[in-house]
């Protein structure tokens, strides 16, 4: 189903409905696709990996130490030579 921003703006409610029956909005804003709106669900997506562990987990992990320390650290003060 498409939809122009002024239907998004004027038949929210039923675009939202639309979307809770399990079909997919796409907005169009003057002729061009410019969103998609669709269910929200609660379970992980089938496609993550690591079991759904976000990517950055960890990224600090190989300079060892206190994480609180490094990040104090980048947060002193400066001054200029």
């Amino acid at each position: 189903m498409e939809a122009t921003t002024k239907d998004l703006r004027l038949r929210a409610r039923e675009l939202l409905a639309a979307a809770d029956r399990g079909e997919e909005v796409i907005i169009t804003w003057r002729g061009k696709k410019r969103a998609r709106l669709m269910r929200w669900t609660t379970e992980p997506e089938a496609t993550s990996t690591t079991a759904g562990r976000n990517p950055a987990f960890g990224l600090w992990a190989d300079l060892g130490g206190d994480v609180d320390t490094q990040v104090r650290a980048l947060r002193q003060r400066r001054t200029l030579p």
